[in-house]
């Protein structure tokens, strides 16, 4: 009989492999790529737990800036580090018993602070362009000129119209200001529903620094990468696996020649 050459399609396998799939390299790479996502990812949330404490807002005195209900992200900070325009979460039992009151920092030890002058808030004698307002203007408030003690603060909510602020309180003994030491942290962000992290209060710039944003940006980054890696490296056993199937079922090896 003259020469043939046939082929055969190499066997299915009947029995599965149980060794690693994949290149040893590609499998080192992805047990790496998981141990590192597992610390990022958990290592965030680590960090998140201890720098920042939430809080439900139970009142509409801050909208639209934050809404009856919403869930925010509050960085556990010293009273000392609070700068004007910041959104702050502080106890004060003149004003409120056994529960946090939410308000924004418009002056702070030293300043003179009065409202209304041409629908303004007027710090220092300068107005303030506060763009987190709805329709970027104050309603018709009436609050005379009041000089903040050294190590206090006066307060309003972005609601000025419903808001009981520090103008509710000038008739109290420190004339509706409150102790910095009464702040226990400063609101960096609306968590749910996720408006985002609150927008900053440059109209108080001409007046001094704002606050630096705190690190929470750089935790859900660690977050979000440490689930990337985590996934993307569990993911390459299935694929390295399937892709090796898919080139065995298409793989011919000669017989040779009869």
């Amino acid at each position: 009989m003259g020469g043939e050459s046939t082929t055969r399609t190499a066997p299915r396998s009947g029995g599965k492999s149980t060794g690693p799939v994949g290149s040893k390299a590609g499998q080192r790479l992805s047990g790496l790529a998981v141990a590192l996502g597992i610390v990022l990812f958990l290592g965030g949330f680590g960090w998140g737990a201890v720098v920042y404490r939430p809080y439900t807002v139970p009142t509409t005195s801050m909208t639209p800036t934050i809404d009856a209900g919403d869930r925010v992200l509050a960085e556990r900070v010293d009273g000392s580090e609070i700068r004007r325009g910041d959104v702050v979460v502080f106890n004060d039992k003149t004003w409120v018993t056994n529960a946090s009151v939410v308000k924004r920092v418009v002056a702070v030890g030293g300043d003179t602070v009065s409202c209304c002058t041409d629908g303004k808030l007027t710090v220092n004698g300068k107005q303030i362009d506060e763009g987190y307002l709805k329709g970027g203007a104050v309603e018709d408030k009436k609050i005379p000129a009041v000089k903040v003690p050294q190590g206090r603060l006066f307060l309003l909510g972005d609601e000025r119209s419903g808001s009981l602020d520090s103008s509710a309180h000038l008739s109290d003994a420190a004339q509706g200001t409150v102790a910095r030491s009464a702040v226990t942290a400063r609101v960096d962000a609306v968590a749910w529903p996720m408006k985002g992290m609150l927008e900053r209060p440059t109209g108080f710039e001409t007046l001094g620094a704002l606050s630096t944003p705190g690190p929470l940006r750089l935790i859900v980054t660690l977050i979000v990468v440490g689930g990337v890696l985590v996934l993307g490296g569990g993911a390459y056993g299935p694929i390295a696996k399937r892709l090796g199937n898919r080139r065995a079922r298409t793989r011919t090896e000669p017989v040779g020649a009869r």
